[in-house]
């Protein structure tokens, strides 16, 4: 397996190349030059790392061997609290949530970073080099990245968060890891502003090349790829991957959204695909008008999707592009030098015969999750209740299981929760001293040239 950029002018590479590198030199994304079909005879019953290294096997052919990744997968999902890793829960009505917070901490995340952080490893090694990892969070990717690279003597990781724009939660489960390897910087901005600064670095070749640049976000390949394993899973489990099944999800940048999408390409047959928005909505306003427009981000108490620039649609464009990198290319510069972009309307007719979409805000996202809890006593968090909100409006077909994507555990959001619910959600007994360690991070503006400088001294030290 080869992939290619989405804007078609970067070098082919191998499956570990795409890995190590992230981000294209041409600016844009790796995606498979194929997408394969999924394997024949995937049992429903079987154990959830038999089937992701089944699933993963076609995307890292002649890179890395069946037997190591096979252990590397099983290593990877060992940890999780649930044996199942991503449990589904009957919510009633034909509406499932697929649990993906039983990992160590508490977010979807951990599903492809566990995995991503070990085939870093095991890479870096066989090769003898190091690299340094900088990456943008919004609240979940952050934490889960430092919990798969921490301690690897191989990696220094970077990881920038908009200042004051997580919850306590997600900022100290970045910020009192005590590793060496490890290092926050708080940016004073928004999420969009981090992830600008981190593509900023990458465009920097002299820096990049310097400091040997990599990714862990959505940005890299090897995310999507792990995430497609639990749409497979959720629909071998309610249709036997032959019946159709929907999902909504919650979406911010677009990675987790994108892999379902890819997991249809693959073979597996969704009827129904829901983009799930807060007040940050521009993904819900592209779907419904077909244009991009970025306006200013609003703070909200699910602030892992207060996004307005989400990067994983370009490799939504690259196949609605038909898979014309050239084409892809001057659709992002216009969006990036103008702020708004717009796609005709044969092409949006085309994306919404799956695609659907809507937007709660921040009333009705506490009235879901007050109604959950009332209806079947579960606490669920906001992000979770946006997708779950959003899927009860939009549903097309009450006869086709509905799977709404449970993306964090609701202790990471207690004071959102507990204020909707009146009922404040419980840490797991690992994150019971969360509130006394020590924090470690700087804060710094939006300044590239400042936070190169930091980064230089950090790995210099």
């Amino acid at each position: 397996m080869k992939y290619v950029s989405t804007r078609g002018a970067a070098p082919v590479l191998g499956f570990t190349d795409v890995l190590l590198t992230g981000l294209a030199a041409d600016g844009g994304l790796y995606v498979p030059e194929r997408w394969p079909a999924l394997p024949g005879g995937l049992d429903p019953r079987a154990a959830y790392a038999v089937t992701a290294t089944e699933v993963m096997r076609p995307f890292v052919e002649d890179s890395l061997p069946a037997e190591v990744l096979s252990r590397i997968v099983e290593d990877a999902y060992r940890g999780f609290d649930d044996p199942a890793v991503v449990p589904l829960r009957d919510l009633g009505g034909g509406f499932w949530l697929l649990e993906l917070f039983h990992g160590p901490t508490l977010a979807f995340k951990d599903l492809a970073l566990q995995l991503v952080g070990r085939l870093f490893d095991h890479e870096l090694r066989a090769r003898g080099e190091r690299v340094t990892i900088v990456g943008a969070t919004s609240g979940d990717t952050g934490s889960a990245a430092i919990e798969a690279c921490r301690d690897r003597e191989s990696i220094e990781i970077f990881i920038l968060h908009p200042a004051g724009r997580v919850s306590d939660v997600q900022r100290r489960q970045m910020t009192t890891v005590a590793s060496r390897n490890v290092h926050n910087i708080a940016v004073e901005g928004t999420f969009d502003d981090c992830q600008d600064l981190v593509k900023a670095m990458f465009g920097d070749e002299a820096f990049r090349s310097e400091l040997r640049l990599s990714a862990v976000n959505s940005i890299n390949w090897a995310r999507v790829m792990a995430q497609i394993v639990y749409y497979v899973t959720a629909g071998l489990s309610l249709g036997g991957g032959t019946s159709p099944v929907a999902f909504s999800v919650p979406t911010g940048n677009f990675g987790n959204i994108f892999a379902g999408y890819a997991a249809g390409l693959m073979g597996l047959p969704i009827s129904q695909l829901i983009v799930a928005s807060n007040r940050n909505d521009i993904l819900t306003r592209f779907f419904t008008t077909g244009t991009m427009e970025i306006r200013a981000v609003q703070p909200t108490i699910s602030p892992s999707m207060d996004i307005q620039v989400s990067s994983n649609l370009e490799r939504l464009f690259f196949e609605m592009e038909g898979r014309n990198g050239a084409a892809v290319a001057e659709l992002m510069t216009e969006f990036r030098s103008q702020g708004t972009v717009s796609v005709p309307v044969e092409k949006l007719d085309g994306l919404r015969a799956l695609f659907d979409c809507g937007r709660l805000d921040e009333d009705e996202t506490r009235s879901v999750m007050a109604d959950v809890h009332r209806e079947t006593g579960l606490l669920i968090d906001p992000h979770t209740a946006v997708g779950l909100g959003v899927a009860r409006r939009q549903r097309r077909d009450p006869s086709v299981p509905m799977v709404c994507l449970a993306t964090a555990h609701p202790a990471k959001f207690p004071e959102a929760v507990e204020q909707a619910t009146g009922s404040r959600p419980e840490w797991p007994p690992w994150l019971a001293d969360l509130n006394e360690a020590p924090e470690r991070f700087v804060t710094m503006p939006r300044d590239l040239a400042a936070v190169e400088a930091h980064i230089r001294r950090c790995v210099g030290g």
